[in-house]
């Protein structure tokens, strides 16, 4: 028999029933409560993010903040410029609780380039309540405006521009200015492109290898120093490929702490932009560090010249056998200009003479059998009469002959009536020597197979003749003490007076060397020019032609070139002719 125990149903209004209804309702609320803490959570984020959206816009409408820029490297990947955390100074001008004209004295203060008033305008105008004090801050400055106490100035993080090298091809490399842009060298040239190249972390090669521009600046500086020069430019150039491997004008800066300019009051309207201010890349040499003396600043290069109007000769038929002579018994006098030689052997001599001894009449000679045509034709072909084609903003236009009479083409064919830089003589050079072909200067790293532009402007046979010539002027010419034992260095030196006046000042020398290496297969064009030497020697021969010997002495072997004693142009056919006539 089976015993059912069943639990007896609970009377109407018992203590247990009510329990249950008080549990289920305390669920219900609960619910309810965490439904509105939900609701009340997003309503807040969306007040917050549409506050946050207002400051954003309100910052944007009051300035524009540092983009980032890519990385600029040499040709080995060594860092050049790149991007590093830095702070700006900002202000919040509802937050403020000082007096603003006392605030605005002591930015002053810590920001001397920048006046009280500027400051105060900050502090106290403009429709937006946010703006910027100050962008790429030093630590310094920022812990000092942070010692100031005021609650409404921050301090956000922005990208600050550092140059690892610091001086070093400070003109090449350029710098960019407070708002992140560039304003000079690579920098302002690829400008677009570092803008761009930061998100892809993509960085800019420049042809340039950092070890050679040491070597180049370093020897530079001392041959400046030695001999007490206003200023110099050098210049280093791939022969085959018109790469700029290295590049350096002195005096030079330092692109991380520029000093300011020393300019005069009021400007002249030369410097001036269409804007009305100042056009930094107008100014002379002579009042900016930053001017870049190697294309900016045009010379009259003298007798570095003679080798390509000798060399223009040769293809124009004028010159077909180098032992032909020239009558340099005498000064040449032609409508009332006298040329003659620093030198004179006062007697006939021929081509190999004429460079050897530079000659200045025997070359005139040379170009007026000629005639202006073909000169100005192969000028004209070397981009004598132009800009250069090359990527740098920082570019000068050439003084080129307004007339070209026979006396013009006569004193152009010594270096004489015609201005260019000194890297349109340097890529000149290397299509002299490199088979006659002229090849567009670059700053970048050229790729395997890239199509350059290249085109000739000598011929095969005329670049071997004057690879030989200029070996022969190293070694037994003006150019002597340009020599680097086993580098079998040629060039040809350059002395000219400055124009002065209507005339030439007869103190105030250009001395440039331009030569290449190694001549039995040119590799490197080298270039140096000093800017009014002073000391007693004040020619090429003893200024800068020493300085290309140290420097291809240093470089050659970061270059891949060693020194081979017993290895060298054959000059054998040539040497005798050097004698003839003595």
């Amino acid at each position: 028999m089976a015993t059912i125990i069943a639990r007896p149903e609970p009377g109407q209004g018992s203590r247990e029933q009510i329990n249950l209804v008080s549990i289920a309702h305390g669920r219900i609320m609960l619910v309810l409560l965490l439904f509105v803490a939900v609701v009340l959570g997003m309503a807040g984020r969306m007040v917050w993010m549409g506050v946050a959206a207002g400051a954003r816009v309100e910052r944007s409408q009051s300035a524009v903040p540092v983009p980032h820029r890519g990385d600029i490297v040499d040709r080995n990947g060594v860092p050049l410029a790149r991007d590093i955390p830095g702070y700006a100074v900002s202000v919040r001008k509802d937050r403020l609780i000082g007096d603003r004209r006392e605030l605005a004295r002591a930015l002053h203060r810590i920001f001397p380039d920048q006046s009280e008033g500027h400051f105060y305008k900050l502090l106290t105008t403009g429709r937006s309540n946010w703006a910027y004090l100050r962008t790429r801050a030093l630590p310094r400055e920022v812990a000092a405006v942070n010692a100031l106490g005021e609650p409404g100035i921050e301090f956000p993080r922005e990208p600050e521009r550092l140059y690892p090298q610091r001086a070093l091809a400070a003109h090449l490399i350029g710098f960019t200015n407070r708002d992140g842009h560039g304003v000079l060298g690579a920098e302002r040239a690829f400008d677009e492109r570092l803008l761009a190249d930061q998100s892809r972390g993509t960085p800019l090669q420049l042809a340039l290898d950092v070890r050679v521009q040491a070597a180049l600046e370093d020897e530079l500086a001392r041959g400046v120093v030695a001999q007490g020069a206003k200023g110099a430019a050098a210049v280093v150039l791939d022969a085959n490929n018109g790469e700029v491997v290295a590049m350096a004008s002195m005096p030079t800066f330092n692109p991380n702490h520029l000093e300011p300019l020393q300019l005069p009051d009021p400007l002249p309207p030369q410097l001036l932009g269409p804007d009305g201010k100042l056009d930094v890349n107008k100014l002379p040499c002579e009042m900016s560090p930053r001017c870049n003396r190697v294309v900016q600043a045009l010379y009259e290069l003298g007798s570095t010249f003679k080798p390509l109007s000798i060399a223009a000769a040769m293809d124009a038929g004028v010159v077909t056998d180098l032992s032909k002579t020239w009558d340099a018994t005498q000064p040449l006098v032609v409508a009332g200009r006298r040329i003659r030689d620093d030198h004179p052997l006062g007697r006939w001599i021929n081509v190999p003479e004429a460079l050897v001894h530079s000659s200045n009449i025997a070359t005139a000679r040379i170009a007026d059998a000629m005639g202006p045509a073909p000169l100005q034709a192969a000028y004209r072909s070397l981009e004598f009469h132009q800009r250069m084609t090359f990527e740098l903003g920082e570019r000068a236009n050439t003084l080129w002959p307004r007339e070209w009479s026979r006396i013009a083409n006569m004193t152009v064919s010594y270096g004489h009536g015609i201005a260019v830089t000194p890297l349109h003589l340097a890529a000149a050079y290397a299509a002299l020597v490199n088979g006659g072909m002229w090849h567009p200067t670059t700053i970048l790293k050229r790729q395997p197979g890239e199509q350059i532009g290249s085109r000739r402007v000598f011929s095969e046979q005329t670049s071997a003749h004057m690879r030989q010539l200029l070996r022969m002027i190293v070694l037994s010419g003006t150019g002597r003490s340009a020599d680097a034992p086993g580098y079998r260095v040629g060039g040809k030196t350059g002395s000219a007076e400055k124009p002065s006046n209507g005339g030439y000042a007869r103190r105030s020398i250009v001395a440039t060397f331009a030569a290449a290496f190694p001549m039995d297969s040119p590799r490197y064009v080298v270039l140096v020019m000093m800017d009014e030497p002073q000391r007693f020697a004040r020619t090429a021969a003893f200024t800068s032609a020493p300085v290309v010997s140290a420097f291809v002495t240093r470089a050659a072997p970061l270059l891949g070139v060693f020194p081979e004693p017993n290895r060298d142009i054959d000059t054998s056919a040539l040497m005798p002719l050097l004698h003839e006539g003595r």
